[in-house]
């Protein structure tokens, strides 16, 4: 009987639930908070020199957009009303300039590019910005760098965390059914 409580005993010390492991290093996520801290001042300076371009320009009339950019218009089409959707066709051109009017890529070297609305890579503030242009218009918007080529810069001429000035021009929009009714 001694045996049989025993071994009771034992198995119900053993039956204890699995206990939780513990990380190895314990992670104070002080690097997450020091890059917001850097990317919230980063988008602070350079917000400041967008409103300093802004400020200096007597000439245009500025509007924010949604996604962060801010924009004038060197051609505006006041008869359409269609802007491009997903899907669509844009038949576009742009160019690059720093905010010291420094060309980046210029509208030759780019060239003219037919662009299927949010199914092809641009970089995020002319994703966003040819969206907000209809057949025949032209504007010209100021990207911080977040909007921009951000961190990485593009390898080539655009460097790390450098905020552009696009002019941006949608020659044609061919819609989706118009598309699919061609095939």
């Amino acid at each position: 009987m001694r045996i049989v409580s025993v071994l009771f005993l034992i198995v119900l010390v053993g039956c204890g639930g699995p206990e939780a492991r513990r990380p190895v290093e314990v992670k104070s996520g002080s690097f997450f908070k020091q890059s917001v801290k850097r990317s919230k001042e980063l988008l602070a300076k350079e917000e400041k020199m967008i409103q300093d371009i802004i400020d200096r320009d007597t000439v245009h009339e500025y509007a924010h957009s949604a996604s962060g950019s801010w924009f004038y218009y060197d051609v505006k089409n006041d008869t359409d009303e269609y802007t491009p959707q997903t899907d669509d066709l844009v038949v576009m051109s742009y160019n690059l300039v720093g905010f010291n009017n420094d060309t980046i890529y210029s509208m030759d070297d780019i060239g003219v590019l037919k662009y299927k609305v949010d199914k092809q890579e641009l970089f995020p503030g002319l994703r966003n910005s040819v969206k907000m242009l209809k057949e025949g218009e032209t504007a010209t918007f100021l990207f911080p760098s977040s909007l921009a080529y951000g961190y990485h810069g593009d390898n080539d001429r655009i460097g790390i965390n450098v905020p552009v000035k696009a002019t941006v021009s949608v020659m044609k929009i061919e819609k989706k059914e118009d598309q699919e009714a061609a095939e």
